[in-house]
């Protein structure tokens, strides 16, 4: 690329792009370009100007080279980079904007005044009819107050005030939908879903790849408890699909060949062989936009308390209105009343609020689907924490497997890696990075793998039935043996260690000691939580007692509940709620979902199963737990932003709406005054939430 250094200091350049315009898209290309090196800390590219200003670390050669090194066609930029970035759409408001303004100051001195009145009466033609239809659905709101003021201005023949009111009105339209796309595009770029890792049909055999070598017309297997990553066609299996996050429906649907599937999706029961056919990830990005600007089940209690005020409010400016004409007879003073309402700043600033606050957490590693789950949180008292891979950390690790067969400990390893790699559990992850770390290569040795949840696995290996999972699955429900001479031997395995058992033709095999160690932050997370105002912090778990209590203790929550199903959380959650206490619920596992969807707001970790993620509420990431804290701070603030917007918005619009009534403003004044503060609540509450603290 060729290019000419306009300006440099130290660790920053900024440079001026040789060769013609640069179209939204290249700008876009060059920034992803520069964006992804370790050296550069920030950069901007501006397409109006063709320039580029680089904030980098090290060497100035490295970025000169890259510049050089760099052509538009040799980098390949994310389809969902491109669409998401929103440098087009800022383009286009400027642009409006812009000439909006031009517009109005040119026609003052270059449109004779007939002309000018032509139009002012033409334009306000538009703004009467929509009055007139919203009053004829029997609905009185802001458009009936706006076609009212330019209505009466156009009947006194104040064609100057009539244009002045649409200018304004012109104005905070584009400035509202402007501000409130970008806050929608802010956040629907944080939301957005990545596949991570897919397992991919080669020489008839699943392997696991990255999902950026997945092409069109591949096969893939989703076992159960896994979203599907693409859309695609169903060619063989059987499996109950939850779509709810798609389609909305209630129930899952029954999947078999023939019969297609989409990404985002979950697989509840079986397992499915899919045909790729669609690749690109922009059909989930539509569908995060379409749940945040349509969806009303997301919005927070008080975001629709607010649109229902504003609505509510229209009536009584009206009324005032008149009063106030009848009073003074002075129809100056009775429009400035009317040049100011309360609804628009309340259906501005309410969303917007909400919106950065969703956007500031993504920027924490946390993803949340909608306002009303950030209400939640603060108004919690009660919080569960699931054991495994929640309190205590993501990654178990194996540290002894104990044979009960007279097998090697490295053969039964591969076994029980061989059947739990297909499950996305944190114990089933500890055994299958065990075998990694012993280089034990294990071939799919097993026929169809059926998962029990909170239970455990089996199948058959060379006609011989295996099970492999917790206690009360191996030996109550599955009804396996303790060889008859490894008794003491079994009597004596560590108690601190969870425990998982692999039993071979209904007879002890093999006993795998995982240690799953606390957090180092769990203690001091849930610290800081009883200070934020969880006054109840409980953890339920499927493990045992024993292990459940040593954690318990360590971690230092009010209640713990050890080998618990799903049902039983899920269960636990229902009975706080029934007695009036707000629940959050965090957990990582497919035995977590029920109760993930039951509580207030469910919270999932990151790196733990997909359908956890899917039906959870809430994403943090599996770095470490601070963030729950981060989560409830944020949610706190939130709402004093918005009781504060409140008292702000009321104080400010009544000011006017006085200062109007006693003739020291104008109804031009009015409207402009009211439409600058609506525009800065609305700028003040995309600020940040936690410098406030």
């Amino acid at each position: 690329m060729k290019f000419q250094i306009v300006h440099e200091i130290e660790g920053r350049m900024r440079i001026r792009v040789l060769g013609g315009n640069i179209s939204y898209e290249q700008a876009d290309t060059l920034f992803y370009y520069l964006d992804r090196h370790e050296c550069v800390k920030s950069v901007k590219v501006r397409e109006r100007t063709q320039s580029v200003t680089v904030c980098y670390s090290g060497s100035r050669d490295v970025i000169i080279d890259l510049l050089k090194d760099f052509t538009y066609d040799s980098v390949e930029v994310p389809e969902l980079f491109l669409k998401s970035s929103g440098r087009k759409m800022n383009a286009q408001y400027y642009e409006k904007l812009v000439n909006k303004i031009l517009f109005r100051m040119s026609s003052r001195f270059f449109i004779p005044q007939p002309i000018r009145t032509g139009i002012t009466f033409y334009k306000a033609v538009k703004y009467v009819c929509k009055g007139m239809k919203t009053l004829a659905r029997g609905r009185i709101e802001v458009d009936v107050l706006d076609a009212t003021a330019i209505g009466v201005s156009v009947l006194r023949n104040d064609y100057d005030t009539a244009g002045s009111i649409m200018f304004l009105l012109g104005i905070g339209e584009i400035l509202d939908e402007w501000t409130h796309k970008k806050s929608v595009d802010d956040l629907a770029r944080s939301l957005s879903l990545h596949v991570d890792n897919v397992w991919l049909i080669r020489d008839g055999k699943p392997v696991k790849v990255g999902s950026d070598v997945v092409r069109k017309e591949d096969s893939i297997v989703v076992y159960m408890g896994n979203m599907i990553p693409f859309d695609g066609e169903v060619v063989a299996g059987e499996a109950m699909v939850n779509q709810s996050s798609m389609t909305g429906e209630a129930v899952p649907v029954r999947k078999t060949e023939g019969g297609y599937v989409y990404a985002g999706t979950v697989v509840e029961e079986g397992e499915l062989v899919i045909r790729v056919k669609e690749v690109s990830g922009a059909g989930k990005f539509d569908k995060i936009v379409n749940m945040i600007e349509e969806s009303e089940k997301l919005k927070s209690e008080l975001e629709g308390k607010a649109e229902h005020l504003a609505d509510k409010l229209v009536p009584y400016s009206l009324a005032g209105t008149g009063l106030v004409y009848m009073m003074t007879r002075n129809a100056t003073k009775a429009l400035s009343v009317l040049m100011v309402d309360y609804s628009c700043a309340l259906k501005l600033a309410m969303p917007i609020a909400v919106l950065s606050a969703i956007k500031e957490a993504g920027e924490y590693g946390i993803t949340i689907k909608g306002g009303k789950y950030l209400e939640a949180v603060s108004k919690a008292d009660t919080i569960v924490f699931d054991k495994t891979g929640t309190l205590t950390k993501a990654q178990p690790r194996v540290v002894d497997v104990i044979s009960f067969n007279g097998q090697s400990e490295d053969e039964l390893l591969r076994i029980a890696a061989c059947i739990e790699e297909h499950f996305p559990h944190s114990m089933a992850k500890a055994v299958v990075d065990a075998a990694k770390e012993r280089n034990l290569v294990h071939e799919e040795m097993h026929s169809k793998v059926e998962y029990v949840v909170a239970h455990g696995i089996y199948t058959t290996i060379q006609g011989k039935k295996v099970v492999i999972g917790s206690y009360h699955f191996v030996f109550e429900d599955e009804k396996c043996r303790i060889p008859a001479d490894m008794v003491e031997k079994f009597r004596s395995i560590p108690e601190e260690y969870s425990q998982l058992y692999l039993a071979i033709e209904n007879e002890l095999v093999a006993v795998i000691c995982i240690e799953d160690p606390l957090r180092e932050e769990s203690k001091e997370v849930l610290d800081c939580l009883r200070h934020e105002g969880i006054s109840k912090i409980v953890m339920m778990t499927g493990d045992n007692r024993r292990t459940a209590k040593a954690i318990a203790i360590r971690a230092g929550v009010d209640e713990y509940y050890s080998e618990v199903l799903p049902e039983d959380k899920a269960a636990f959650i229902e009975s706080e709620k029934t007695e009036g206490r707000y629940v959050i619920m965090v957990g990582d596992g497919v035995n977590d979902s029920p109760a993930l969807s039951a509580a207030n707001a469910g919270v999932a970790i990151s790196d733990g199963a997909e359908i956890a993620r899917e039906i959870a509420d809430i994403t943090i990431s599996a770095d470490h737990l601070y963030e729950m804290v981060t989560l409830k701070k944020i949610s706190d603030a939130l709402m004093r932003r918005i009781h504060k917007s409140y008292r702000r918005i009321v104080l400010i619009n009544s000011s006017l709406i006085l200062l109007g009534v006693v003739g020291i403003i104008s109804p031009q004044t009015s409207a402009f005054l009211h439409n600058t503060s609506t525009l800065m609540i609305g700028l003040k509450n995309m600020e940040r939430l936690l410098e406030e603290k």
